[in-house]
């Protein structure tokens, strides 16, 4: 690599930081500029008052080998710890074991109401919906109608903001991938030891005891003294390109703007505000394309509730439409670090748009809300609300509507023509709802495309037709960890489709 101005890189989260960590593994020069205050991204981890909160939840699980030698690199062995993993989902007063349980989810239906269910379910299998283009379509066609509208119709809907057949179904096969009803029937109801090739998910996961931050805290200190820069802070106003590649950037910060030279430039800003910062301006059908793309913010109500009223489960997906919350993280199930004083911190998680009117509601207010709320699940009694914390996150997970796909192309193939040096990843950097470690992939792949010329296809990450929290049983007892294959690891929605969004010592959602 002939490098003069070395390589600058927007914004300092998980895709963003391994970037720079692996640039600086050879020997290249690199300066990170983040416009907030703090790093991590939507893998950041909060901090108030002593309590600490995760961003959606961030199961270490990968089978991306080099991504987990990498999270060792960073943090030592001891600050990992061993967690189970649990997820269910709440429904008419119920929680269900996810993924579906046979017995479980008959003794919660009914048989009445399993029967129709599984009725429905064959219905789909003998007629599949014709248009399985969208989320509805495609989900109705593997699970019936009937369990499609109780285990995914709600939820999906929250988190989108949209009717779930307005979702295209890319979503869906890159989050639900292979896991189909029957495999979850076969698998509760036969004895494993009479079957061959078992899929099973992962049973426990790795975690940072002081949250997923402390990785990219850490990877920052690395990255500063390995002779790199980190700037937080700061924002990335314009690229600016000349004979067809980017030759510096524009920053503005606390020392005021400034033009810096660059060789190259790693992006994992929104794409939709890489294209609009590019000095001279993109064509107007790109521009258009970028500004037709949307996003789905989220925030989280934390609430204080003494530890009577924790649960086992990392989360619960909230199925109920007569509440908002979409999803409820219990904070000590993550690390017994990130709470205190005997008590518990669940986090009530909000899909929104910003300019909803929930985004803009006051603190106090979305906290006296979502106790309501939790209150009206029966989850907690009436008064037992200590205190709360409000924490929002904008752009937290790209929309896959019936038009993102044509806007992505366009914006793709323009830059490959007109800017080969300006590189996108990450899962805003490139509007794909990746998971924290195949976001670190794509930075990974796209170091060594700079300093090697190695000419990976960086857009071909998380394509693959495996779930990522599936693991194999080969026969023999032995398990299978399918490392060396990239798949959809880390911050898991799980086949629910919820956030993350990814947003995993195996891969951190």
């Amino acid at each position: 690599m002939d490098e003069r101005h070395g390589t600058v890189v927007i914004g300092a989260g998980p895709a963003g930081l391994t970037a720079a960590y692996e640039l600086l593994r050879h020997g290249a020069t690199v300066r990170v500029f983040e416009a907030d205050d703090v790093v991590g991204g939507i893998s950041r981890t909060v901090e108030r008052d002593g309590w600490r909160f995760d961003i959606g939840g961030h199961r270490f699980f990968t089978k991306v080998g080099r991504v987990e030698e990498f999270w060792h690199e960073i943090l030592p062995d001891e600050d990992f710890l061993l967690r189970p993993r649990m997820s269910r989902i709440f429904y008419r007063g119920a929680l269900y074991d996810y993924p579906l349980n046979a017995g479980n989810a008959l003794r919660n239906l009914g048989v009445l109401e399993a029967a129709r269910c599984m009725g429905s379910y064959a219905r789909a299998r003998l007629r599949p919906p014709k248009d399985q283009s969208h989320f509805e379509g495609w989900v109705s066609a593997r699970f019936g109608w009937r369990l499609y509208s109780i285990f995914f119709k709600t939820y999906t809907e929250k988190v989108w903001g949209m009717p779930a057949e307005k979702l295209q179904a890319d979503w869906a096969a890159q989050r639900i991938k292979n896991l189909s009803l029957s495999t979850a029937v076969v698998n509760a109801l036969l004895p494993r030891r009479n079957r061959k090739d078992v899929t099973s998910l992962i049973e426990e996961f790795q975690y940072p005891k002081f949250g997923p931050g402390m990785m990219w805290e850490r990877c920052t200190e690395e990255v500063r003294r390995r002779g790199g820069e980190v700037t937080t802070g700061t924002w990335v106003t314009a690229v600016h390109r000349e004979d067809g590649r980017a030759v510096a950037v524009t920053v503005d910060g606390a020392d005021g703007e400034r033009r810096l030279p660059a060789d190259h430039v790693i992006s994992s800003m929104p794409i939709s505000e890489l294209v609009a910062t590019v000095r001279p301006a993109a064509p107007p059908e790109v521009l258009a394309c970028a500004a037709d793309l949307r996003y789905r913010d989220f925030l989280t109500v934390a609430l204080v509730v003494p530890a009577e009223f924790s649960f086992p489960d990392n989360w619960i997906y909230v199925h109920d439409p007569a509440v908002n919350v979409g999803r409820i993280q219990n904070f000590g199930s993550w690390s017994p670090y990130l709470v205190k004083d005997g008590r518990t911190c669940l986090g009530l998680e909000y899909f929104v748009f910003e300019d909803d009117e929930t985004w803009r509601t006051s603190d106090a207010d979305l906290v006296a809300r979502a106790t309501a709320e939790l209150e009206q699940l029966g989850l907690v009694r009436p008064g037992a609300v200590e205190s709360g914390y409000v924490v929002r996150m904008p752009k937290a997970y790209p929309v896959y509507d019936d038009r993102y796909q044509h806007n992505v192309d366009t914006i793709r193939a323009w830059l490959a023509r007109e800017l080969p040096n300006v590189h996108p990843v990450g899962r805003n950097g490139m509007h794909r709802y990746n998971n924290q470690d195949h976001s670190m992939l794509t930075a990974m792949l796209t170091a060594e495309n700079i300093v090697h010329g190695a000419g990976h296809d960086v857009w071909s990450v998380n394509v693959e037709q495996d779930y990522h929290e599936q693991r194999s049983d080969n026969g023999d007892g032995r398990r299978g960890t399918g490392r060396d294959a990239p798949t959809v690891p880390g911050r898991t929605v799980g086949a629910v489709g919820g956030p993350a969004p990814d947003r995993r010592p195996t891969g951190v959602n």
